[in-house]
């Protein structure tokens, strides 16, 4: 009952594992410390138990964490990074691993497969005995949070972070900048925080991260095994930018601050060697801030760049992210343009059954040595309606997102001729312009992510068999309902959408 579906559950018969009062998380191998703080730390949470990490072998009833190699899933050939093995017997719990990635992962496993115990009592903290082996499907499993139209406190976005490993989700796409803020503090270029940070959608607070606090939200997702992925959206989405600095406006006039919810109708001064100067300045301090592999450029609506324009910027600024170290990422519009560096990395945000000539765009990446993220906007973008009336939420996509359509889609039969060896993986995308605080965020995303971290996580469906009979929503829903308790212990807001059989709310 565990969200992602596992590769492989063995059950056993025989006494269930408790956890008693004794219980200790030994650990060994490297970096199996601090793997098991976090499990403490988040026992604490879920049930209220607090559980010492000890360096020392384990006793009966303790849970044991083991970083090494040979550690972790080999049954079926795998040698992923981030698998591990999870074994539960009436003497005690195991997890194994080769990285502490994959025990960190083998520890939600094990903190979904707990009771949540919010009072603390001890009562019914029990686990039937299970062997599991586990991997992922895809590498990269992200969420995305649009920090730029609705800005959310480090604070806030460390609680996202907590939500989103549950699941398993390994990425977290910030989006920094867009018309209406921008979000990270450049040192070269102040204004751009100090005028272009003090607004938000609707007339809501600005804001901005200094980066002491940027390095500091990295060092906690990296703690956590997720990687921070910053975008800085050009030449288009730059409202902001262009009312911070009139020099990167084409008339060279500051354009007032926005905070409406329109598309498409801001540019950089492209071609300009100032324009030139901040792309390289931004970029050069923004990739310093984060050790992750990766530079989101956006490139995405861009109605208001001319077509030569914009594929000469976006090559132009690509090379720029690659020469500090980064490999450029980009949404789909990008493929427009042939001279992106080797291995740049597209992101496709149309529908899973592409319209225009979004699949050119996307496949144009994978010919340049690429690889793809999959955010069909029908399937993976969590902003939009779970149904129609509802008071939060967008629907330019025609339709709700309902869970089963977060769930009923398989990312290899997206883009005519682009399976899994293109694919990178998958991320849920959640866009803020009508969604203002962390309670709203959690509850658009969840369960929705759950749905689109099984995509990215579990088993491919066979290749005869249709997606729909391959994705039980029943059986899905079941292990869905089971994060409830989970969610609630933590304070975590979520929808009680109708395809899960929840538990009636306590109290």
């Amino acid at each position: 009952m565990v969200v992602p579906r596992p590769v492989l559950t063995q059950p056993s018969p025989g006494s269930p594992f408790v956890l008693g009062p004794t219980a200790r998380i030994s650990v060994a191998g490297p970096g199996a410390d601090t793997v098991g703080r976090l499990l403490s730390d988040a026992l604490a949470g879920d049930c209220s138990r607090d559980l010492p990490v000890v360096a020392e072998p384990p006793a009966f009833g303790d849970i044991a964490l083991v970083i090494a190699h040979g550690e972790g899933p080999h049954d079926d050939g795998s040698d992923s990074a981030e698998g591990y093995t999870l074994e539960v017997a009436a003497e005690g719990v195991r997890i194994g691993a080769a990285t502490p990635a994959g025990a960190f992962w083998g520890v939600q496993t094990l903190r979904q497969l707990l009771p949540a115990d919010g009072d603390g009592d001890g009562d019914g903290l029990t686990v039937e005995q299970v062997r599991i082996h586990d991997h992922p499907r895809y590498a990269y499993r992200g969420a995305m949070l649009d920090v730029a139209r609705h800005f959310f406190t480090p604070a806030e976005v460390k609680r996202f972070i907590d939500a989103i490993v549950l699941l398993k989700v390994n990425h977290l796409h910030l989006h920094l900048t867009d018309d209406q803020g921008w979000r990270i503090h450049i040192e070269s270029w102040p204004e751009l925080t100090r005028i272009g940070g003090s607004t938000g959608s609707d007339g809501s607070r600005g804001g901005f991260y200094t980066q002491d606090e940027f390095r500091d939200i990295v060092a906690y997702a990296a703690e956590r095994n997720v990687t921070v992925v910053p975008e800085l959206d050009m030449p288009g989405h730059t409202n902001a930018a262009l009312a911070s600095y009139p020099v990167l406006n084409p008339d060279g006039v500051a354009r007032p601050l926005y905070t409406g919810s329109d598309v498409g109708f801001s540019t950089l001064r492209t071609g300009d060697a100032v324009t030139r100067r901040f792309v390289r300045d931004v970029v050069r301090e923004v990739a310093a801030l984060t050790p992750g592999p990766l530079l989101h450029l956006g490139g995405d609506e861009c109605l208001s760049t001319a077509p030569d324009d914009f594929v000469a910027f976006v090559e132009e600024a690509a090379h720029v992210v690659a020469e500090n170290g980064k490999t450029p990422v980009g949404w789909h519009e990008m493929g427009k343009a042939h001279g992106l560096p080797a291995g740049t990395v597209g992101q496709y945000w149309d529908f899973t059954t592409p319209r225009d000539r979004s699949a050119e765009y996307a496949v144009s990446f994978v010919r340049g040595g690429g690889s793809l993220i999959l955010s069909p906007s029908d399937a993976a973008y969590l902003d939009i309606v779970y149904a129609e009336g509802d008071p939060i939420g967008q629907d330019w996509t025609g339709k709700p997102t309902t869970l089963r359509d977060a769930f009923v889609w398989d990312p290899a039969r997206v883009i005519p001729g682009v399976g899994d060896a293109h694919i990178l993986g998958v991320e849920a995308a959640l866009w803020t312009e009508t969604v203002g605080t962390i309670e709203e965020v959690e509850e658009m995303v969840l369960p929705r992510l759950a749905a689109v971290a099984e995509v990215g996580w579990s088993p491919a469906p066979a290749d005869t068999e249709p997606v729909e009979a391959a994705r039980d929503l029943d059986e899905f829903g079941a292990r869905v309902a089971r994060l409830a308790e989970h969610w609630d212990a933590t304070g975590t807001r979520y929808r009680r959408v109708p395809d899960v059989p929840w538990p009636e709310p306590v109290g």
